[in-house]
């Protein structure tokens, strides 16, 4: 009778925690809006309203598809890794569910820090009795070897186009410190030791325990093995800008696509830093900006470099909020 009250109060947390993140989700949707109109806006005043109109219907609809296609098989790339994570914690899921469990993560990256990719704990909780502590460390490692994996891949095309290398490795060092604390438990247990017993925290360290002492059984070597899934992941997320460029009548050749890479990632590294909810107006403005710095010779102008900014955000924000989301509402029929 007391496993099921607390399961009974687990599910419902989990289902505050996905209300929670519904809001959220809708005030950076709201503020993504936003930040288009206003790119939108200084976009008509720098070019006229004719231009920006004209290159938005102008798009080549093929080259458009294409960047949704590209994006979504970069996501499907890493799932291998998500996979190899939960077994290596002794979790058995069907791998169909744990398909849509893992897509289901990414319904959530827009919420601060990513936290809202928990949830999947108490999907797996409901499927196979798991305690929610011990799907933490998949859902840590799931999160920092796609940071790791983004960092890599920024710093080798920072260093192929020879750009702002000594930037890309400054902020690298800014994003790599918070998962310092999750692997190495000194610094919890020294902040455990002085305000453990604080009554309100006192729900925390206790996962936070649960959670280190199942971090370890995940092993090293899991995280090195995930950069064969995850460098590539990021670098076609890259070539979803590269097909959008090419969307509004850029020609840019192949031979060009470091430096779209490298613009992708470091816009999306200086966005990252900030810790914006979807890195929103501030990876947009270093899309633009890198973007007129690359390629003003090749016809890419302020107008055209806002057109671009905000087909690939509907790409690499909305679009991945959309599946991850409709995968999310699929796996609530795991809830029951």
């Amino acid at each position: 009778m007391r496993r099921k009250k607390r399961r009974f109060e687990e599910l419902d947390e989990g289902a505050k925690n996905v209300a929670k993140a519904k809001r959220i989700i809708i005030i950076v949707m709201g503020l993504s809006f936003l930040v288009f109109l206003i790119i939108a806006i200084l976009a008509i005043i720098n070019e006229g309203y004719n231009t920006f109109v004209k290159s938005l219907l102008s798009v080549n609809i093929f080259y458009f598809l294409m960047a949704f296609v590209v994006l979504f098989i970069g996501y499907l790339i890493r799932y291998p890794k998500w996979e190899l994570y939960i077994k290596r914690l002794g979790i058995h899921i069907d791998r169909t569910k744990n398909i849509m469990i893992y897509l289901s993560m990414y319904s959530m990256d827009i919420t601060p820090g990513r936290w809202g990719r928990g949830v999947v704990a108490y999907t797996i909780n409901k499927i196979t009795n798991t305690k929610f502590a011990k799907v933490f460390p998949a859902v840590v490692a799931d999160n920092f070897t796609d940071f790791f994996g983004f960092v890599v891949l920024s710093l080798l095309m920072s260093v192929l186009v020879k750009q702002y290398i000594l930037l890309s490795l400054i902020i690298t060092f800014l994003l790599m410190l918070p998962f310092i604390f999750f692997y190495n438990k000194g610094p919890f247990e020294l902040i455990k030791s002085r305000f453990g017993n604080i009554r309100w925290l006192r729900g925390f360290f206790k996962h936070a325990t649960l959670y280190f002492k199942n971090n370890k059984s995940l092993g090293l070597d899991v995280y090195i093995y995930s950069m064969i899934y995850t460098i590539p992941s990021m670098f076609m997320n890259g070539v979803a800008l590269y097909f959008v460029i090419l969307s509004v009548g850029v020609g840019l050749g192949v031979a060009y696509l470091p430096q779209v890479v490298f613009i992708y990632t470091s816009s999306l590294l200086i966005g990252m830093v900030t810790g914006i909810p979807g890195t929103l107006g501030v990876t947009d403005a270093a899309l633009i900006s890198y973007l007129t710095i690359f390629f003003s010779g090749m016809g890419i102008d302020f107008g055209i470099a806002s057109v671009i900014t905000i087909l690939f955000r509907i790409v690499s924000l909305w679009f991945v909020e959309g599946f991850g989301f409709a995968s999310l509402v699929y796996t609530f029929k795991y809830w029951k």
